[in-house]
């Protein structure tokens, strides 16, 4: 790879990481259930880790979450470790599937088995840091896991993993038309231009199905 490349890479990536760093500020739905926030930075980060990669996609989920402690966030490094935990294994384990492979049965391969990842790796982190953050039992923990923990974080991962779908060739393609990021990418054959609208109906519905049953479940906690 050329210097010229890293320069170009590296731009682009702090892109990515404005772009959400201002998602998280600027969409975020805070208070659900007294204390859970649900933003869509990890749809921009795992974009950005399709692109270039699971370990630039952890490196730009630090920084995020770095830049939302001193920012927005008023939970400080322990709010800090849950949120980079939270991105990062569902910006990982998405990405980790895709990026050796990229068609679109891998990408949503990987994006079902991050929303399953992160849904279970936040239970057990809230399991061990709630109380210690909180204040409260471990058994008051378990008691929020089936009417908040779980169903908060399906919804939210599922929400991002959908955004994913109906905007990663978008962005993909303007990038490219800019020349920010090299014109390849393979494709799962048969009609493509077919399948891309197809997936792009299915994610447009699933985003708004999603986005009000979060509406939904915020007021009702």
């Amino acid at each position: 790879m050329t210097k010229s490349s890293n320069i170009k890479n590296l731009a682009t990536m702090a892109i990515l990481v404005a772009l959400a760093v201002a998602a998280d500020i600027f969409l975020r739905i805070p208070g659900i259930g007294g204390f859970l926030t649900y933003e869509p930075k990890d749809v921009v980060l795992t974009i950005g880790a399709f692109i270039f990669g699971p370990v630039a996609g952890l490196i730009m989920s630090l920084v995020v979450c770095f830049v939302e402690m001193i920012t927005v966030s008023s939970t400080g490094p322990i709010g800090l470790l849950m949120n980079f935990l939270s991105s990062g294994i569902f910006v990982g384990v998405a990405s980790v599937i895709y990026y050796r492979k990229k068609t679109m049965s891998r990408a949503i391969i990987g994006l079902i088995s991050a929303v399953i990842a992160m849904t279970a790796m936040m239970l057990l982190w809230n399991y061990i840091v709630t109380p210690l953050y909180m204040g409260v039992t471990r058994e008051q923990v378990l008691a929020m896991f089936i009417p908040l923990l779980i169903p908060f974080n399906l919804l939210k991962a599922s929400l991002n993993a959908a955004l994913v779908l109906l905007l990663y060739k978008g962005v993909v393609t303007a990038l490219r038309k800019s020349g920010l990021v090299p014109k390849r990418e393979t494709s799962d054959g048969g009609n493509k231009v077919t399948n891309t609208i197809l997936v792009v109906i299915i994610s447009a519905v699933a985003v708004i199905t999603l986005l009000l049953v979060m509406l939904i479940f915020a007021k009702m906690i």
